[in-house]
């Protein structure tokens, strides 16, 4: 079994385990190289003068849906999908933040796990989500709904006084945002680091549910 980490910091894998969050996008690093030159080969095709766009096979292979190209990594290599439909995956807590008189403590190991969830166990943890679908877009392709998905909360602003109106909130945050992707656009770059939305990588866009 894998696992998968979701940032703690801004309350993304309490999310997950309250049901809120079910979509995650994973950036693809590297980034695939751009088949779109490939494209204006076939001059008879009629997406010919069409972008590169990613789909992904049943067997995890990335591949552009016009040519068939296959996304490709520095190197040569295919591109293969780390989590695949139907998979179940562990979600990643450290031991100290679940860990109780039920458990047993021969099943867990001395070490940084303990503090640090990058080095735990998968069997271990007491959460799982399986992998529901999975896509390839532009970041900034996400849409209102899906930005929700990701774990923006939609609340209000204002005041009896005055008036209220719809506000969209980071998690553990209280800054208010005009539009789901305002928020959204904060969410990303705090955790996948500052100028990731203006970057607009190539990401994996997984829909998953809890089942334990």
């Amino acid at each position: 079994m894998k696992k998968i980490m979701f940032n703690d910091k801004n309350g993304l894998t309490q999310a997950v385990l309250e049901g809120i969050k079910t979509q995650t996008r994973r950036i693809m690093n590297p980034q695939p190289e751009d088949c779109s030159t490939v494209h204006r080969w076939y001059k008879s095709a009629y997406w010919k003068d069409k972008p590169m766009s990613l789909v992904v096979n049943e067997d995890g292979s990335v591949y552009c849906e016009f040519c068939g190209y296959g996304a490709k990594l520095e190197g040569g290599s295919i591109f293969r999908l780390p989590y695949k439909v139907g998979e179940i995956v562990a979600v990643a807590q450290s031991y100290n933040s679940f860990y109780n008189d039920e458990c047993n403590p021969n099943l867990f190991p001395n070490g940084a796990g303990w503090t640090n969830k990058m080095y735990v166990k998968p069997e271990l943890m007491p959460h799982q989500i399986r992998i529901t679908n999975v896509r390839v877009e532009r970041l900034q392709d996400i849409s209102d709904e899906d930005c929700l998905k990701e774990g923006i909360i939609k609340g209000q602003c204002g005041s009896a006084d005055t008036h209220f109106m719809d506000a969209y909130y980071v998690p553990n945050d209280i800054q208010p945002y005009c539009t789901p992707q305002d928020a959204y656009e904060i969410l990303i770059d705090k955790v996948s680091g500052k100028g990731t939305w203006e970057r607009n990588p190539y990401v994996f866009v997984y829909d998953f549910e809890l089942v334990k």
